[in-house]
């Protein structure tokens, strides 16, 4: 049996791309998928507790499971060598497509899967690196990070309150007392207030 894997981990992402990589490349080996698996799930999340988990239980020996990346699988180098593992010892062939690489049961694939699941690690490791040490000199530059006030629904909470909100503070009224007339949160209410 051969099934596709794909696996996106944000709302933002979808499935066609990776459907259309696998599509394209069993249509050039003349293969026929028997079943499509989709999960959107962080791959930090724990094998067992994914779709993925379930799945590889339920395969069997010559079974093959086609993903367009190892990073499809797991998010580490640890997990990723897991469940090569798990498959080498089920006889379940794995087909990573842009790593170009056939997964099977024999020392030199699990020696050069380990090396792309370092690879993958590492890289992943030096982007995490290069953005938070880019948002650590924007901060210290002054740049204010995050989602500037008022693009948000927030922003329609003021729009008809403005008038009765410069009267109330004009009168004295703090910021703390006003936001409880307003049902709001103070710092919601001392933001707006910082933003005039």
């Amino acid at each position: 049996m051969i099934i596709a894997y794909i696996r996106v981990s944000t709302e933002l992402q979808s499935y066609e791309g990776q459907q259309y990589e696998i599509e394209q490349w069993c249509h050039r080996r003349n293969w026929e998928v028997h079943r499509w698996v989709q999960e959107k799930v962080s791959g930090a999340k724990e094998i067992n507790r994914r779709t993925l988990g379930r799945l590889l239980k339920r395969m069997n020996r010559g079974d093959v499971l086609v993903c367009t990346e190892l990073s499809r699988l797991g998010r580490n180098m640890m997990m990723v060598m897991g469940i090569l593992n798990t498959c080498s010892q089920k006889g379940i062939k794995i087909y990573s497509i842009k790593d170009n690489f056939e997964l099977s049961d024999s020392l030199n694939a699990k020696i050069i899967a380990f090396a792309f699941s370092l690879a993958a690690e590492i890289e992943r490791n030096l982007i995490s690196q290069r953005t938070r040490e880019a948002l650590a000199a924007k901060k210290q530059a002054g740049i204010k990070l995050g989602r500037p006030f008022g693009k948000s629904r927030e922003r329609k909470r003021f729009d008809d309150r403005e008038d009765y909100i410069r009267t109330r503070r004009n009168q004295g009224v703090s910021i703390g007392r006003l936001a409880q007339e307003l049902k709001m949160h103070r710092n919601t209410l001392s933001r707006y207030l910082n933003e005039k």
